[in-house]
């Protein structure tokens, strides 16, 4: 997915274009939970000694509300503002909030200032609920979509979680392919299946237009008053409504905010809401199909069919959307320097979003594959399905709050107020999907809890590191007197440093200079830093300084959202007149070696998790894009 901003400027169909981009990319997980949320929430109706059609009423007013409070007011009205040079999500509200220190300021930063403290850990924790939600959603979304083929023929029955796996084995498999092409269908295809959402339900309403009275909140309320003992499992339920609403926030810089809002004012909300409700008026008229009552909504037949396979395209596209965002999502924590290098594939040479990172496809393709299996039908699944989401939410809540007192200097009561409103909200349907742990909604808490244990332990050791190693590091030495020394002899050729600090000698050269007693003619200390905000400026990339005998000293910035490019930073020095030769440059490394027991602030178990990551981290070569025939790595023990 590419990073695409909206001007002002934009004509009337550069706008629809944004805006049915985001259908595709934004949208798909909350467009297909009309699979199966109405159903989840009337199967408690069946143990609620209730009027079916006040009981439907009641839901349907509890998830038109829950709509209009969470994605109009809350993520259009609001969040959605918080954005860090127009890029949305979890680390953008990171980034804002202060929580994090810039390292880029200063890189030698203690511990302690460069915020690893519970503000940052709440917000990580919230950033890691979403690989949990990116291993369910794929899972519930593809498998409700097959169960519809049981409304075609019973006989498919028995094939169901069958067809889900290999569905998703083949979605996961095509990953590393990238996404340009069939992305080009995204919009398209989910602007039909809202347009089919849409006409189901005006084909229904008119049957029960009492519906409508769920306009009125007290229908929601006097359904929970009047049966506290189930208001849980019914709010566990029309949560599901929600599902997918921190996409706005998460995808807001590939199309822009102006676009989404379209998006979502003119076609995603009229389609759900009228799915939704002609649900409810089917379920009123039809009280024995809670089953199967979305795709009651068809006509038997060819209609019917037709309406499986649209579900099971979009449901592929929901799940191909959180895939590419959570490859998006590890990027920006392995670039802001809470997670170990891994492999990054970039897969369309146009684009830079478009990315594949094949571990955590693997992660999350053995995961969503599992579930499938363990759980076996969507109503199982549904089960464990809300507590990442609301958890989620709720940290999207605590992050909001210190930008608006930190970056828009609310005053307090003003900024407490609204988000005091907002956590209300996350913590009442977070505690009414608390019950579903035992159920499976454990499965994302602990997929969190490790991904923040591994977060921690990185950053942690990071720091140690750069305290250990550069923060007391050798003090600034004349380099040109060192290349000038008669010990040293002057050699043909071109080396490149890759040094930590953009200041101090490094250490790989020391080394090299102890071993080798030699200099090549041109010597580049390189440092690649990254900077708090999404991308940096190409006029911003880089600065060049000139130290004297031939030793300059480069420094790359790069924004969280971007993979840096040593080659491309080696081509702009070399076009600013340093005697560089690509192809024949010599880079070096420190490779570190870790030793635990040492006096770090570090519990044991973080020691070694953190140097178990660091011998596994992704090579050099592939995280620089690098031959790793130009690489030489300098031993640097170091005992944490």
């Amino acid at each position: 997915m590419s990073t695409v901003h909206a001007p002002p400027s934009l004509s009337t169909r550069a706008k629809m274009g944004l805006s049915l981009g985001a259908l595709g990319v934004v949208f798909g997980d909350i467009g297909t939970s009309p699979l199966y949320t109405m159903r989840e929430c009337l199967h408690y109706l069946e143990k609620v000694e209730i009027n079916q059609t006040d009981g439907v009423i009641g839901i349907l007013s509890l998830m038109f509300w829950a709509l209009m409070f969470a994605v109009n007011f809350k993520y259009i009205a609001f969040v959605t503002k918080a954005d860090n040079r127009g890029e949305g999500g979890i680390f953008a509200l990171l980034a804002l909030s202060s929580a994090h220190a810039s390292t880029a300021a200063d890189p030698n930063l203690t511990q302690k200032k460069r915020g690893l403290g519970l503000g940052t850990l709440v917000i990580l924790f919230g950033a890691a609920l979403l690989y949990g939600d990116g291993i369910i959603t794929p899972a519930i979304s593809v498998l409700s979509a097959a169960e519809g083929l049981k409304d075609i023929s019973p006989i498919f029955s028995k094939y169901v979680v069958f067809i889900a796996v290999t569905i998703l084995a083949v979605l996961f498999y095509v990953q590393k392919h990238g996404t340009r092409t069939i992305g080009r269908i995204f919009g398209p295809v989910i602007l039909t299946w809202f347009t089919v959402l849409g006409i189901l339900g005006l084909m229904h309403i008119g049957t029960a237009p009492e519906v409508f009275h769920a306009l009125n909140p007290l229908h929601g309320i006097r359904l929970l008053m009047n049966h506290p003992a189930h208001a849980a499992a019914v709010l566990g339920s029309v949560v599901l409504t929600i599902t997918g609403a921190e996409a706005l926030y998460a995808d807001m810089g590939h199309f822009g905010r102006p676009a989404i809002a379209r998006a979502w004012h003119f076609v995603v909300c009229p389609g759900l809401l009228l799915n939704y409700f002609g649900q409810g008026a089917y379920a009123i008229k039809h009280p024995e199909s809670a089953n199967n009552i979305f795709f009651a909504l068809a006509p038997e037949g060819p209609l019917r069919f037709g309406l499986v396979v649209l579900s099971i395209l979009a449901a592929i596209i929901a799940s191909q959307a959180l895939i590419t965002g959570t490859f998006s999502l590890t990027r920006q924590a392995v670039q802001l320097g809470y997670f170990p290098r891994l492999k990054v594939l970039h897969t369309n040479a146009d684009q830079e979003g478009q990315i594949y990172v094949p571990l955590i496809n693997f992660m999350l393709a053995a995961g969503s594959i599992a579930v499938v299996v363990q759980f076996g039908s969507s109503t199982a699944l549904a089960a464990a399905y809300g507590i990442a989401v609301t958890g989620t939410m709720a940290v999207t809540t605590f992050a909001l709050f210190l930008v608006m007192r930190g970056r828009w200097k609310w005053r307090w009561w003003q900024a407490g107020a609204l988000c005091a409103v907002f956590m209300v909200f996350d913590l009442i349907f977070f505690g009414a999907n608390l019950h579903k742990f035992a159920d499976g909604g454990w499965l994302p808490i602990v997929v969190a809890l490790f991904l923040v244990a591994i977060m921690h332990a990185w950053k942690s050791g990071r720091n140690e590191i750069q305290e250990k190693v550069y923060g007391t590091a050798v003090a600034e030495l004349e380099l040109s007197s060192i290349a000038r020394s008669k010990n040293i002899v002057r050699v043909q050729g071109s080396a490149v440093f890759m040094v930590a600090t953009p200041r101090g000698t490094p250490l790989a050269l020391l080394h090299h200079l102890k071993a080798n007693k030699c200099l090549q003619q041109t010597t580049v200390l390189l440092t690649i830093l990254t900077e708090e905000v999404p991308s940096v400026p190409d006029e911003d990339r880089m600065t060049l300084e000139h130290m004297g005998e031939g030793v300059w000293r480069a420094v790359g910035r790069y924004g969280y959202m971007e993979s840096p490019d040593v080659t491309h930073l080696l081509e702009r020095i070399r076009c600013q007149g340093v005697a560089l030769n690509i192809a024949s440059t010599t880079f070096y490394f420190n490779r570190e070696m870790i030793i635990t027991g040492g006096s770090a602030s570090m519990f044991e178990w973080q020691k070694q998790l953190y140097a178990f990551l660091s011998r596994n981290a992704s090579p050099v070569k592939d995280y620089y894009r690098l031959s790793p025939s130009q690489i030489i790595e300098i031993g640097l023990p170091v005992q944490l």
